[in-house]
């Protein structure tokens, strides 16, 4: 039990990874769709790694992130702050900024909303490789007015020090980090591998003046990919049709880890033979994707959350209780946080029907581990059912090496936030329709996609 606490207080790895362009532009108005490379971070920044350092790397970089996503303050609809770590396992982003295009490297995030990074002058910055953006040398880049709506309905933390100055905003994270600068409109390139780079004007950006915290070198700051008014999801909407995808391929088992892809617009389309979907619900903050967990079947025995959902429908646009939204997705959070109630019952149900040895997990870690020299040893299938959706997971999914003779079951109680995480994720791909607010899960081979 102790163990199941420690664990409640800590998060697990958020996957890093490195969107590569290149340097053509086109206008995002032109592009039906278009695709980019994710690159795992341990791959890029460590090619020497072996599989076992690559997972036990992953899950230590995250331990701050479920506990800073959980904590009550971040579901308060006046707490304006984003509640992430940065730079421990999220996505990293290349991409360009401003006329003419400058590229810069920042921590993409699907659990955030407001893109920003540091700009000159800074007052008082954490260290970065890359030189400070300067707006002044940008055509592009418009400060926004504080007597703007934009200013006023950013659904941010903002201040003005008169109807003509510079909107201010001031983000803090979870972990002291914060940011503080102007808030202004710029243009951001992204890069493509299936068309020309796509060009997006009149994007809501942060330029920040004084950030402090945990930042690593290689990140100038955050790309907000989160549900929010101003991520850079929902400023896209209309261009990439609501719609974006990825598809994740394992980042252990190979000493070269090949890269993934996401997708937008038209090429984010999942359909075809064995897709699932689920609704995605609508909850606060409007940040995170929420889905419906209604229960987990481990070999043939269905466990069941106890939800009362009979009141509701796919069509609603609100959740008919606290039940119904339980868990979010997070491409960013490597292990699959369940609420206790479900993960006692999983846990019970594995140790009743996997035949190998327990042991007690080497990186003391994980609840559940078992003496096993083989990356896929004789385990229980394991299906998770969403509401509308059965996704059936294969053993990388639910069970991961922690060294050399130990498999640990890939999940975590939560009392507070449930989170899917990327391990569940890998070698799907996973669509996001926000016009049909559904979720879709397709078994791909993703190095293959």
């Amino acid at each position: 039990m102790a163990r199941a606490m420690r664990l409640q207080s800590i998060s697990l790895a958020c996957l890093a990874l490195i969107l590569v362009i290149s340097m053509p532009r086109f206008h995002v108005s032109e592009a039906a769709g278009f695709s980019i490379d994710l690159i795992h971070r341990d791959s890029l920044r460590s090619p020497s790694l072996d599989s076992l350092q690559r997972v036990t790397n992953s899950l230590q970089r995250s331990f701050n992130r479920v506990n800073v996503l959980a904590q009550d303050q971040y579901y308060s609809q006046q707490s304006a702050s984003t509640e992430i770590v940065p730079d421990k396992g999220e996505y990293l982003m290349k991409f360009s900024l401003g006329t003419p295009p400058v590229q810069t490297l920042a921590i993409a995030d699907t659990g955030s909303d407001l893109t920003w990074i540091q700009c000159k002058p800074c007052d008082r910055c954490f260290k970065q490789k890359a030189p400070f953006f300067d707006p002044k040398s940008s055509s592009t880049y418009k400060p926004v007015s504080c007597s703007s709506k934009t200013c006023n309905d950013a659904l941010l933390r903002t201040s003005c020090n008169g109807s003509k100055s510079a909107c201010n905003y001031a983000i803090y994270y979870g972990d002291r980090s914060f940011s503080k600068g102007d808030l202004a409109t710029e243009t951001i390139t992204l890069g493509s591998t299936t068309r020309a780079n796509v060009s997006i004007p009149n994007v809501i950006i942060g330029c920040g003046h004084l950030d402090q915290g945990t930042f690593g070198v290689d990140a100038s700051g955050i790309v907000g990919l989160g549900g929010g008014k101003v991520s850079l999801i929902t400023q896209m909407g209309s261009s990439i049709q609501g719609k974006f995808s990825y598809c994740l391929v394992p980042f252990f088992g190979h000493k070269t880890v090949k890269p993934s892809k996401m997708s937008f617009g038209d090429q984010a389309v999942v359909s075809g033979a064995g897709v699932a979907s689920t609704p995605i619900v609508a909850r606060s903050p409007k940040t995170f994707y929420f889905l419906t967990l209604e229960g987990i079947t481990v070999g043939n025995q269905r466990l069941d959350l106890d939800l009362d959902l009979s009141s509701s429908s796919l069509n609603d646009s609100k959740p008919a209780s606290d039940q119904e939204g339980n868990i979010i997705i997070d491409s960013g959070t490597t292990l699959t946080f369940l609420p206790s109630e479900l993960y006692d019952k999983v846990i019970g149900s594995v140790k009743r029907q996997t035949k190998l040895r327990e042991i007690s997990d080497p990186q003391g870690l994980l609840n559940l581990c078992y003496r096993s020299t083989e990356n896929v040893a004789k385990v229980p299938k394991i299906t998770v059912h969403f509401r509308g959706a059965d996704v059936e997971l294969k053993p990388i999914n639910t069970f991961v090496k922690t060294s050399s003779v130990s498999l640990c079951l890939a999940f975590a109680p939560a009392d507070g936030l449930a989170i899917y995480g990327n391990l569940a994720q890998m070698d799907f791909l996973v669509g996001y329709d926000l016009d049909k607010k559904t979720v879709s899960f397709k078994p791909t081979d993703c190095s293959k996609a």
